[in-house]
């Protein structure tokens, strides 16, 4: 028999990036009493990762739970930029509705609408929260239109549409049901939580059921699995069966060794759970994403998991060869690289890995250049050494057998100065402007539709062409017909003539053809990029050149030389500047770009069979 538990309250928060989520949870969980009075809380407290509070984004989907009155709210952030929108998605099975967060000032975005889409798909019912009304230039009323009209674009059925609004500043700690009224706490989100979310519903006599929706590990008990109990009760030491929907043939059974619910930032061991709770399974050894657990007793039932969008970027990852190769990583073999890129397809359901011709080479495809750039991150951080391709998009081929390429939307602020040089920029790379029009405080926003590929190597440029002041933002929008050709990169390479290290008068003659990526005393080879050449052609240049010495002149002269400070590209930039001949070299201390030939001889035959055809 179906029955109700109102003393739980299962939500998901999700929006666009930068609109305050984890800032959101974070006032939820201080004013639900999860802490001490004196307990030092460190701002954003569910970014765990060292990544994800450097970089101010949240990555990973992260659970937490917090007390209200008589009723448990099972909370999940959620990551807003659309490279992690995977997380948004295999989550939304473990919740009964989801709180969407709008920015007072910037309205609905890219993000906004790929959320809302997947929440409205699953009939979620939806609370809107417009975040931010204290920041300077809110208009929160424009925005609930924005969001009204978001809705109906979305074909958001009449109980979707009649959702309750609700006003906050998640930085000062409070909401109101009114924009005009001054709040003084998080009660009016709560109750509207407890009041408009429904209660989770099953039959806690039925056989077990548990879609498990998410994987954490740890180092001590392993695979972590978790997900919301659906029916049935779930013990410890009790006996389960895996199931998958997507895959008939997985059977498995497997023995409940260690069972945990949320509280606040833990995980708290419990002997059993009911319906509707969000539990954490581990001690089973080969659970993933999108199995179902189920119990013995009747024949096993799995349930369906969201379908994942697929990747449209790709790049190969190689083992170094570079004559550097294996001076700073730990982990440089082929097997160490496999090993690791298989361990991460175990949580990341957006990621694929496939092996290709060479043993030293994978293709890793994945949901755009940030989602990429991170797991190399996070790899070159745990002491991995490896090299890596040029981004590329992944084609498909649509009826006829006509090329089909990936394409984005992107929303761009700027201010209205640079507009023009935006536009012409974004032409040249294939983009076609939707919309353009004015916003407060000088800026325009413009809207493309755009090749993905053309964003491949652009946000650098980008923000040199705003001075610093631009905003872009993209989502996924579907694939179209092939654009044709676009030039990455209009600037060449200055590229190291010979193995040595830099010195400051090889530096001071070759910062005459370009901007320099290197200090003197770094260690170089022949076909290292050293900088680049406003022209379009490569240059080879001799760093390691030092002075002759006479009885006049002696290499302490090189002390009166002025270098100009070299650019120190980071990973991003360096992932942007990098051609489809060159490779990156990611290592736990240093990045190098180089070129895929390092023999001259063969690079120069390259070069001139490259400008012939």
């Amino acid at each position: 028999m179906q029955i109700s538990r109102e003393d739980i309250r299962n939500i998901a928060i999700i929006a666009h990036v930068d609109h305050g989520k984890t800032t959101l949870v974070d006032a939820l969980l201080k004013q639900s009493g999860i802490f001490r009075e004196n307990q030092e809380v460190r701002e954003r407290v569910m970014d765990s990762n060292d990544i994800e509070r450097e970089r101010g984004i949240t990555i990973l989907s992260k659970n937490t739970a917090v007390q209200y009155g008589d009723t448990k709210i099972n909370i999940i952030d959620t990551p807003g930029h659309a490279d992690f929108g995977g997380e948004v998605e295999r989550i939304l099975k473990m919740v009964n509705g989801v709180v969407l967060l709008v920015d007072a000032f910037e309205g609905v975005m890219p993000q906004t609408k790929f959320v809302l889409k997947k929440a409205l798909s699953l009939k979620l019912p939806v609370i809107s929260c417009i975040n931010k009304t204290d920041r300077p230039g809110a208009r929160p009323k424009e925005v609930v239109d924005e969001v009204l009209e978001l809705f109906m674009d979305l074909d958001a059925t009449d109980e979707q549409l009649d959702c309750p609004f609700v006003y906050a500043s998640a930085k000062e700690g409070y909401a109101v049901l009114d924009p005009e009224e001054t709040g003084q706490d998080m009660k009016p989100l709560f109750d509207t939580i407890v009041d408009y979310i429904p209660a989770p519903t099953g039959d806690p006599d039925a056989n077990l059921q548990i879609l498990i929706s998410t994987i954490d590990y740890n180092e001590y008990v392993g695979r972590i699995g978790i997900g919301k109990v659906d029916n049935g009760t779930i013990k410890i030491n009790q006996e389960a069966v895996i199931v998958n929907h997507h895959d008939p043939d997985r059977t498995e059974k497997v023995k409940i060794s260690k069972l945990y619910e949320f509280s606040g930032l833990n995980k708290e061991d419990v002997s059993e759970a009911g319906i509707g709770e969000i539990v954490a399974v581990s001690g089973i050894a080969d659970l993933k994403i999108g199995d179902t657990l189920c119990g013995t007793l009747s024949e096993p039932v799995a349930i369906p998991f969201q379908k994942i969008s697929e990747p449209t970027i790709s790049m190969n990852f190689i083992v170094n060869d570079s004559p550097l190769a294996g001076q700073e990583g730990k982990y440089v073999t082929s097997r160490h690289i496999k090993d690791r890129l298989l361990r991460e397809l175990n949580t990341d359901v957006s990621l694929r890995v496939e092996e290709t011709d060479s043993t030293d080479t994978f293709k890793v495809s994945g949901r755009g250049e940030l989602h990429l750039s991170v797991l190399i991150e996070e790899m070159r951080r745990e002491g991995y050494e490896f090299a890596v391709s040029k981004a590329e998009v992944i084609y498909k081929k649509g009826e006829n057998g006509k090329l089909l390429e990936p394409m984005e939307n992107a929303f761009i602020d700027v201010p209205d100065e640079y507009s023009g040089t935006v536009i012409s920029s974004l032409s040249e790379r294939k983009g076609e402007l939707l919309n353009m029009g004015s916003i407060a405080g000088g800026y325009t926003r413009l809207e493309f539709n755009i090749p993905s590929r053309g964003l491949i190597g652009f946000r650098g440029p980008f923000l040199t062409d705003t001075k610093g002041n631009g905003i872009i933002n993209t989502v996924f929008s579907g694939y179209g017909p092939y654009k044709g050709d676009i030039s990455y990169r209009k600037t060449g390479s200055l590229i190291a003539f010979e193995a040595g290290e830099a010195v400051t008068y090889g530096l001071f003659n070759a910062q005459e053809r370009g901007t320099l990526f290197i200090n003197p005393g770094t260690k170089v080879y022949s076909g290292m990029v050293i900088g680049s050449n406003p022209r379009s052609e490569d240059i080879e240049v001799n760093v390691c050149k030092t002075k002759h010495l006479t009885n006049t002149r002696t290499s302490s002269s090189d002390e009166a030389l002025r270098l100009v400070p070299p650019m120190i590209l980071s990973l991003e930039q360096a992932l942007d500047f990098i051609d489809q001949d060159e490779l990156l070299e990611v290592t736990p201390e240093s990045l190098r770009i180089r070129k895929r030939i390092l023999d001259p001889i063969l690079r120069k035959r390259a070069a001139m069979k490259r400008q012939n055809s």
